[in-house]
């Protein structure tokens, strides 16, 4: 049969490959970003509208397009109704945003490290992703303005609060230093926000689209992390010039978003249980992230460093020598610990990357304390291999 060239691009997911390891019986996972199922909250569909059987507006529904852009006005980002568009998951904010400016060779820049599937993505349309190296303040703004004048990139793509999967959270000054840059240089940017509700320690987290002022942007959202991922809920609040096309891809995508997902936040949304729900959530996933912390120190601090990130789901671990965390995942997957090796997070191959990172969303304290003992032994071996073999 006859593929597109771009399918010589395609790439499997390694994270949903591991996930459908861990559903084995006794599987201890800190993979992927899962939200906790004691936080997720109980929806009520008994007063669904009958009107929600019928084929909706592919700008998603009204009520809900008005309620995000009021929530983006609150963060400062000025943004009406009209430049709000209801997603499949925010996951599709990306598959737009490649399809409308991606072509094969198309420069992109991006943060090294960055999220999995956006390289995926990324690369399946054909960009050439430059990295931008980024530190627990954030990418450096002289860095930004370098390799854009030097590749002419389309768009810049960044996660500026708890990033994944650094949980790295850009300060202040970072902030606007990288939003000047990219006014100066009229820079697209795709600027991805899953986790900002997710803040247990005092942060920055006012978005960089809020301190643009020429150029273009496409701020990405998510109700998966906050709510139910199931319902793939997602939005994006777009620059006015770049929303026509991005209506046009999204109807031949899949017409619309589900509407019954999309009448149940809007009306959870206003409701108290909201506020009520997302404190829960920061108190519990602030005590999962301590759990964690907690035992990395006890078995892990002679082996690796990390920050405490201050919001998200992950830690990002690096180890004290450089290797191939692939290789240590299969040591530790063989007793049944699984996590997310470092490597595929980078635009440009690595054969050893040194990092890798964990979750600690849903795993239980003693699931934690088992599977990180766990990680350490595998750790040692692998830091005694590394030296037989110099």
């Amino acid at each position: 049969m006859m593929f597109s060239e771009r399918i010589n691009r395609l790439s499997g997911s390694l994270i949903r490959e591991i996930l459908s390891l861990t559903q084995r019986p006794g599987v201890i996972s800190f993979a992927g970003g899962l939200p906790a199922a004691d936080v997720m909250p109980a929806f009520d569909f008994s007063q669904l509208p009958d009107s929600l059987r019928q084929y909706g507006p592919s700008e998603g529904e009204s009520i809900l397009r008005e309620k995000i852009a009021a929530h983006a006005q609150q963060l400062g980002i000025q943004a009406t109704a009209d430049q709000v568009l209801i997603l499949s998951g925010s996951q599709q904010a990306l598959d737009l945003t490649a399809k409308l400016f991606i072509d094969p060779g198309t420069p992109i820049l991006v943060e090294a490290p960055t999220y999995l599937a956006a390289l995926q993505n990324f690369r399946l349309f054909g960009a050439e992703m430059h990295e931008l190296a980024l530190q627990p303040s954030g990418i450096d703004p002289a860095e930004l303005a370098a390799k854009a004048k030097c590749h002419r990139p389309a768009f810049c793509y960044l996660i500026p609060t708890f990033q994944n999967p650094s949980g790295y959270c850009y300060d202040a000054a970072t902030r606007q230093a990288v939003a000047r840059t990219l006014d100066e240089l009229a820079l697209p940017l795709i600027e991805d926000e899953p986790y900002r509700e997710l803040a247990y320690d005092k942060a920055e987290r006012r978005p960089l689209c809020a301190d643009l002022h020429t150029a273009p942007f496409i701020y990405c959202g998510s109700f998966s992390k906050t709510a139910t991922p199931g319902l793939r809920v997602g939005y994006l609040v777009a620059s006015p010039t770049l929303m026509p096309n991005l209506i046009k891809l999204k109807q031949a995508a899949d017409l619309h978003t589900n509407r019954i997902g999309q009448w149940l936040l809007a009306n959870w949304l206003d409701s108290p249980a909201y506020q009520e729900h997302i404190l829960k959530t920061r108190a519990y996933y602030r005590q999962q992230r301590d759990i964690m912390l907690t035992a990395l120190a006890n078995h892990c601090g002679e082996l690796a460093t990390w920050d405490t990130p201050p919001g998200g789901l992950f830690i990002w671990a690096r180890l004290n020598q450089q290797i191939d965390t692939r290789r240590l995942l299969q040591a530790t997957m063989a007793q049944n610990v699984a996590f997310m090796p470092g490597e595929p997070f980078f635009a440009t191959p690595v054969d050893a990357a040194g990092c890798i990172r964990l979750n600690f969303s849903h795993a239980t304290a003693d699931a934690v304390e088992q599977g990180i003992a766990i990680i350490k032994d595998a750790l040692q071996q692998a830091f005694v291999n590394q030296k037989n073999c110099t």
